[in-house]
Parts: structure tokens; sequence; C-alpha cells
């Protein structure tokens, strides 16, 4: 009874160790957001569908995440009314603002190096979908066979939502985190609290079947 425990106990520490390589992988694409206010939300259609209106304000941020509620949102101000300053309104067109966020050194491939974060004002067409509009304005743009958008003004070069291991990044003393907001949980996942109840679980077993085994003895 001893040894299974014992074994039990090393395939739950096994089993943290897995769970912390998991959460060390992470995927290296442009993210698209609409602006809503004062924040940024994850797009819930690809820019080839999504249909903004006049006076819309729409991101794009180029990062390794995870996940869709990991990934990092693009920087900057983001007001209409700034953006499209020198672009006027028109009959028969709709203006969408455009955020572009190359992201950071850190989550650039190899050998490139992220241009700096822009705007831009797009006047487009009344019926332009978002990718209509972020190509009247940031072309060359870059697609894979599965309308995957790989790349804005022609960054990155080459590559197309590869996974890639998670970087530490170092942080500066006062600086806000940039992936998530402040309320958001940047802890370890629920995989991991269940992994460490269990070690916490087989240890009182561990110790309940000794003193057992001791009184028995006595």
């Amino acid at each position: 009874m001893t040894r299974r425990v014992v074994l039990l106990f090393l395939a739950a520490f096994l089993l943290l160790g897995s769970a912390a390589q998991a959460q060390a992988a992470g995927y290296r694409y442009w993210s698209f957001w609409d602006r809503d206010g004062e924040n940024w939300v994850y797009a819930t259609q690809g820019p080839s569908l999504a249909r903004p209106s006049d006076g819309d304000v729409q991101g794009f941020r180029f990062a390794v995440s995870e996940n869709s509620g990991d990934a990092a949102r693009p920087r900057g101000a983001a007001d209409f009314a700034s953006i499209c300053a020198k672009t006027p309104a028109e009959d028969g067109s709709k203006r969408v603002a455009l955020v572009l966020d190359f992201g950071t050194a850190s989550d650039a491939p190899s050998g490139e190096t992220p241009p700096a974060p822009r705007t831009a004002c797009a006047r487009v067409s009344p019926d332009a979908t978002t990718a209509d509009a972020l190509a009247a304005v940031a072309d060359p743009l870059r697609y894979d066979t599965n309308a995957l958008l790989c790349g804005i003004a022609g960054y990155p070069e080459t590559g197309c939502g590869e996974q890639v291991a998670q970087k530490e990044v170092p942080t500066t003393p006062g600086a806000a985190p940039d992936r998530k907001d402040s309320s958001d949980d940047d802890g370890p996942s629920v995989g991991l609290y269940a992994g460490i109840a269990i070690v916490a679980a087989l240890a009182g077993a561990a110790t309940w079947q000794a003193r057992r085994r001791g009184n028995a003895t006595d």
C-alpha cells in the first residue's frame, strides 16, 4: 500500500510539471479587436467578415498569446476623432479608424524588428469589410490558405500563427501589465491548483498509512 501511495505521489509531481510546461506554450499571430468606449474587446468575427460602421475604431496587435483571453491588446490612443481628424466625411463612403500595433521585440520572429505602432483612417465604401479598410491603409497584407491574417504592412515577412515557447518578459517597476487588465487573474491555472491539491492529499495519505503501520506494531 505504501509503495502504491509513493508511486501516485510521484505521478502527481509529474502532473504538476506537465501543467507548468503547458502554460509555457503560445502562438504568434495578429489578434483583431473592436473598440467599445474606453475598452478593447476581442473581435467575434474575422476582418474579412466584419463590416464596421462609419466612426468605428478597430485594432490589430501582433504578439505571442496562449488564447483570446490572454491576448495582448493594442497600445496607444484609440480615439476616432483624433485618428480621422484629417479625413472629412464624404457621401457614399465610410471612415474606419485603425490602430496597428506591431508588438514588441520579445514577440517578434527571429531576425525581424517590429515597426512602431501607428494609426490610420481608412475611407472605404459603405459595404466594405475591415479587411478592405486594412488593405486601403496597410498594404501589403498576407494571408494563409485558410484566410488567416498573417502579415500587415509586410510584417512579419514569414510565419503564420506558429506555436512558440512563451518568453518571460522582464518587468519595469511601476509598469502596468500589457496583456491583461489589472482585474484579470494572471495566477496559476485551475489544473495547477488541482495538481497541488492531489499532492497534498497523497502526502496526507502516506502519513496516515505510516502511522497506522506504526500503531499496529506497538
